[in-house]
């Protein structure tokens, strides 16, 4: 059975997942860990379970999803996997960190792109891909169907949407992706968002003031 560890991470109150099952392999999802109070956090969590990470996965290529990517990467050895139309974004992290005047550690180039559709394999588990733009060009969403979770990056928060007016946003493809990717897997799905509480998708689509 997948458990799901959430730490809410950086000056931006992001939230990191790790993600994993009875073997003991995990994923890393947005590892948004910006001093080494939040890194030695995240490690210490690994170590004390016991876990080994497998996959280093970004929803988004955001600043605050990606503080991590590079000590998650060169700790446990692992290349890191996004969406290829969140490139751009990518591109402008430290450009995009210096305006906001902080301090971001580089993060490793891609070694592969992900697509809707494609299978996440951990351990006994699987996390599948939907192509959720909007937030973002590139904006992606882990599911798991057996337990009926999602996680969905910056796309749908507890009572909110993600911002569109930022490079590369939209808010109709937003919105369409919310409507047409998400709400379809269900009203039981547990929504696991980049920020804020996790919610579920029925609760959503009658209370949400953006989709109602």
């Amino acid at each position: 059975m997948i458990q799901i560890q959430s730490f809410t991470f950086g000056p931006f109150q992001e939230n990191t997942y790790i993600i994993y099952d009875e073997s003991k392999k995990c994923v890393i999802i947005d590892p948004g860990c910006y001093d080494n109070r939040e890194r030695n956090e995240l490690a210490g969590f690994i170590e004390h379970k016991k876990l080994s990470p497998v996959k280093l996965l970004n929803t988004h290529c955001h600043l605050d999803h990606i503080f991590g990517n590079g000590f998650v990467a060169e700790k446990y050895n692992l290349g890191l996997e996004f969406n290829q139309h969140d490139q751009r974004i990518f591109d402008a992290y430290l450009a995009t960190a210096d305006l906001y005047n902080l301090n971001a550690e580089p993060s490793p180039q891609v070694s592969k792109y992900i697509h809707e559709g494609d299978i996440i394999s951990f351990g006994n588990s699987t996390l599948e891909i939907l192509f959720t733009p909007g937030h973002s060009p590139g904006s992606i969403t882990f599911y798991n169907r057996a337990q009926k979770f999602m996680i969905a990056g910056d796309v749908l928060f507890y009572g909110s949407i993600g911002r569109a007016d930022l490079p590369g946003g939209d808010f109709d493809t937003l919105i369409n992706s919310i409507k047409t990717k998400l709400f379809p897997l269900g009203d039981d799905y547990k929504v696991y968002s980049g920020h804020g509480p996790e919610t579920n998708i029925g609760f959503e689509r009658m209370n949400n003031p953006f989709l109602v």
